[in-house]
């Protein structure tokens, strides 16, 4: 399962069918529900990173399912997808607590680059922090600039130690290789690149070829990981 998850509440049935397709081809798991009361359900049945929410919805409307979202998981992103575009209409979204607010018809693009920079930042607030960064006996100090495998000093460039950086910081989950485009090159990704790939492999030369237990894997279809065991 792709790294981030995303909720589509939303009636119409085309827009809703969609907007799964493109944000599955953009590797995030998707969910629909047609209705508020079921997206509700959905949405307490397991937990998603960020909820596409309309407002006009058969059994619960936008606005009392946004309140219920932050009551039940207030980290959640909201975005609200409408056709209700008066200033009266975006500050009652935004009083119910949703984080941004895209009005019908958008650009599918557009929507994307919210959805990205709003699970950037989120991602962001949960990554460990502090000085040492470590998996297994690879240790990353972010002082010195200075990685090694167990007494071992490993020589990285200025990329490819950003790269691990971000691997270390969401070590043992999977990254999708949109995800290191966006965090470590910061450029949207281009499936007609292969870059990523290229500096992966840098990596792998350095960081697990010359030892015993290689730590960076590749997940087919999904991404890569960096397993601690």
């Amino acid at each position: 399962m792709p790294e981030r998850t995303i909720l589509v509440i939303e009636d119409e049935q085309k827009i809703a069918d969609t907007l799964k397709f493109g944000l599955t081809e953009n590797d995030y798991y998707t969910e629909v529900a047609y209705d508020g009361s079921i997206g509700l359900q959905k949405f307490l049945a397991q937990p998603f990173d960020l909820v596409l929410l309309d407002i006009n919805l058969p059994g619960l409307n936008g606005y009392e399912l946004c309140k219920a979202i932050r009551h039940h998981r207030p980290s959640t992103v909201v975005i609200m997808i409408t056709s209700m575009a008066t200033l009266t209409d975006k500050t009652e979204g935004y009083n119910a607590g949703a984080d941004d607010y895209i009005v019908k018809p958008f650009e599918f693009r557009e929507l994307l680059l919210k959805i990205r920079a709003h699970l950037k930042r989120t991602l962001h607030q949960q990554l460990p922090v502090g000085n040492l960064l470590r998996a297994g006996d690879l240790e990353m100090n972010l002082d010195k600039k200075e990685v090694k495998r167990g007494d071992t000093i490993i020589l990285l460039t200025a990329k490819e130690f950003q790269l691990l950086e971000y691997l270390l910081r969401n070590k043992n989950r999977v990254v999708s290789r949109a995800d290191i485009a966006i965090n470590v090159w910061d450029i949207d990704f281009e499936t007609n690149t292969n870059v990523i790939d290229v500096y992966i492999n840098y990596l792998r030369n350095k960081v697990d070829k010359p030892f015993g237990q290689k730590l960076i894997q590749t997940q087919v279809g999904m991404g890569y990981v960096l397993k601690e065991s």
